[in-house]
């Protein structure tokens, strides 16, 4: 029985943020085992996606500041949905972008 690939959610292209500290798996032999690459909060931009067979997950190149990084969704948000997750929070949801400050009343 063959399992089906788990669908990427993100797409080249698309700005994200660092989610947790990315550090340095062996992948940069210039710097130290488990040397922090990328800080949580960083953002970068999607440069490739690919697929991780034996985990059957998407993994995602991400440039942050000229440094690409291999990342798992778990890793990673957009940077979109981090952004309204803020106003949420705040309680300033956002309107959609067709809304006028005078129909969102009626």
């Amino acid at each position: 029985m063959m399992i089906e690939p788990r669908e990427a959610q993100y797409q080249w292209g698309q700005q994200v943020v660092a989610l947790v500290d990315l550090l340095n798996d062996g992948t940069y032999p210039d710097r130290a085992p488990d040397e922090v690459l990328v800080e949580i909060g960083s953002e970068g931009e999607i440069v490739q996606v690919g697929h991780h067979e034996e985990a059957n997950q998407p993994v995602y190149m991400v440039e942050f500041n000229g440094l690409v990084i291999g990342c798992l969704e778990e890793e990673i948000m957009l940077c979109m949905e981090l952004d309204q997750m803020a106003a949420e929070a705040r309680g300033q949801q956002r309107l959609p972008v067709d809304v006028t400050p005078d129909s969102a009343s009626a």
